[in-house]
């Protein structure tokens, strides 16, 4: 059976990102030290035979993945199932600031964080994000049999494509932390035959620069 191996990439930091804001569908630029980073995602990935770079169509993410095309003298092919979920109503705000705005902005936000159907007000919810990134990833593995390929995007699509390959529940995902510029890798057949490779490695940058060591 065809193996495409995926280099799946988190876009690098955006000042909202500081922040910890929701901004999924919010297009904010990368910030300086967001296109360092991009710079070490691309030279980390240089050695590795790439035979396309996808991202979605933001400038956080496109952005990061235009170094890594570069490195391959490839160009950057936007892709939306690799977009990330939009937050409706939510957009640009904190944790701390939905949970203020209304009791029934922290009631639906709390029943939102247990319940992976739930959408936030006007956005998506995680198992509809989920459907449209696996049935994306697969397209790509159609399209790309025993290539590598690097996929650029957001941290809820990631969680979300990761607890597919591992084959967990999505109610996982808050379980496991994405920090910004991170690379994972998976050996991708089907839905039914995954490998994780590897996960939220920091290894280009070094370990103290991982948010999570802060």
């Amino acid at each position: 059976m065809p193996t495409t191996r995926l280099y799946i990439v988190r876009h690098g930091e955006t000042l909202a990102n500081r922040e910890y804001r929701f901004i999924g569908s919010r297009d904010d630029p990368l910030s300086e030290h967001g296109q360092m980073q991009a710079a070490q995602v691309a030279e980390a990935l240089a050695v590795f035979p790439i035979a396309a770079v996808y991202s979605s169509a933001l400038q956080r993410t496109y952005s990061t993945a235009v170094p890594i095309a570069e490195r391959h003298n490839l160009s950057v092919q936007k892709f939306d199932a690799l977009r990330e979920g939009s937050f409706g109503i939510w957009e640009g705000m904190s944790r701390a600031e939905i949970l203020e705005r209304s009791p029934e902005d922290a009631r639906h936000f709390y029943e939102w964080e247990r319940d992976a159907t739930l959408a936030p007000p006007g956005g998506e919810s995680m198992i509809a994000m989920q459907q449209r990134v696996c049935s994306g990833v697969e397209q790509l593995a159609l399209a790309h049999p025993d290539q590598s390929i690097v996929l650029v995007s957001h941290v809820g699509p990631i969680k979300t494509l990761m607890c597919a390959a591992l084959g967990v529940p999505i109610g996982t995902s808050p379980r496991i932390f994405l920090d910004l510029a991170t690379i994972s890798v998976v050996d991708w057949r089907d839905m039914a035959h995954t490998t994780v490779r590897l996960f939220n490695s920091h290894a280009h940058p070094g370990w103290q620069q991982a948010r999570w060591m802060r």
